[in-house]
């Protein structure tokens, strides 16, 4: 770390942002985790946890261009305001089932379904208002590289504490601390001055809005490589982390408390990568990075799949974390900095739709192949495909920097 890596710090509506949404996001994998556990203990299979994923990310990725537009047609923090309340009232109905009824899987799903339209409003303003938080535009790069590392910290902390929560209390008391954890960055967010909202000119429709972001996309090709690349590693490769209940309870004979370590450990090396990218000169060349993090990556997910020990499996789940969050850091920060500002809540939604809306796809996909040939050999095989991606991008990455 140097003196480099905290500079956003200097900003107060970031500092408010950070310590807010750090709260927040720790409940948000507590409820994460406590999900999908409770789901593969009741049905035992890999394929519904692909579905529970689904359940969560499809819907983001079906209103995430809505999102977008939104977030460049209206006031950003007000739009960021209204999906955390309602994040919050999501978590409470969660809460209130679990504890109060005699709950089925199919009620899980459908209330999770609800996180995922509310994420993909969310998402699309959270993400450009980080831009309006800090007072030198040059920090924006480090912001979001601390976005990420308050995003793997929570990652590190909520799976851990989730797991230990679910082993003494249950899921309903982890929803609970989840629907809690939103007060802090509801007051964050009323706490900050932000510069005055200048209304734009509402001539345009949503539809209109949406193929002029699509134009821009087609006459942008440095922009529409990287979301290539974060499109197929979502499908493909990323959605290993949902085979974690399978290689706890059934490669290292484990329960919640080994699935929340896996957890851990994959955001330990995820706030690595952060921090390493955190702490990066302007003028680094970023493209370089994001193949070079994506193909450590791959031969994470390679080693961590044949781990047959805990402290292995603990090891190279790191390794995999510092890839996977190194690579969707970088082209978050990419797609951010080289997209006009007037365009940058519909470039946000893309990598949206790309991130987190091709994974409960791959999810399905990836469950799907691991109920028929086994998890480990799933996971050997997405580990391959990340390396061979990269190697494929270079050309590609190499002639858009030159």
């Amino acid at each position: 770390m140097n003196f480099n890596t905290f500079k956003a710090f200097h900003s107060r509506n970031y500092r408010l942002y950070f310590s807010g949404q750090s709260a927040s996001l720790i409940g948000t994998w507590m409820q994460r985790t406590a999900v999908y556990w409770v789901i593969y203990v009741q049905t035992h299979s890999a394929f519904m946890l692909g579905v529970a994923v689904f359940s969560i990310q499809f819907p983001s990725f079906l209103f995430s261009l809505f999102g977008g537009t939104v977030a460049d047609k209206y006031d950003r923090y007000k739009v960021l305001l209204i999906t955390q309340i309602a994040s919050m009232v999501q978590a409470v109905i969660l809460t209130l089932v679990v504890l109060f009824t005699h709950y089925t899987v199919a009620e899980i799903l459908v209330i999770s379904v609800m996180l995922g339209i509310i994420n993909a409003f969310d998402m699309p303003a959270r993400q450009s208002l980080v831009y309006y938080m800090v007072d030198d535009e040059k920090d924006l790069g480090n912001a979001i590289a601390l976005n990420s590392s308050m995003g793997n910290l929570a990652k590190l902390i909520g799976p851990a504490l989730s797991g230990i929560v679910l082993e003494t209390l249950g899921a309903g008391i982890c929803f609970m601390l989840n629907a809690l954890s939103f007060v802090a960055v509801i007051v964050s967010l009323l706490m900050m001055r932000l510069p005055e909202y200048i209304p734009r000119e509402q001539s345009k429709k949503v539809m209109e809005e949406l193929k002029e972001g699509l134009s821009y996309l087609r006459s942008t090709p440095s922009i529409r490589i990287i979301l290539l690349l974060i499109v197929l590693s979502s499908l493909l490769v990323i959605p290993y982390a949902n085979l974690f209940p399978v290689i706890a309870k059934m490669t290292l004979k484990g329960n919640a408390t080994t699935f929340g370590y896996l957890n851990s450990f994959t955001g330990i090396g995820a706030i690595g990568g952060a921090i390493m990218l955190a702490s990066l000169r302007p003028q680094v060349n970023r493209r370089k990075i994001l193949l070079l993090v994506t193909i450590i990556f791959g031969f994470g997910l390679i080693l961590f799949s044949q781990s047959h020990s805990l402290i292995y499996a603990l090891l190279f789940a790191a390794v995999s974390g510092f890839g996977m969050m190194s690579q969707a850091t970088l082209v978050n920060t990419l797609l951010q900095t080289e997209s006009s500002l007037e365009m940058r809540g519909r470039v946000i939604s893309y990598f949206a739709m790309a991130y987190f809306g091709m994974q409960p796809l791959g999810a399905l996909l990836i469950g799907g192949i691991s109920h028929n040939v086994g998890t480990p050999i799933t996971i050997f095989f997405q580990g391959i495909v990340a390396v061979i991606m990269a190697v494929l991008m270079i050309p590609h990455f190499w002639k858009s920097v030159h």
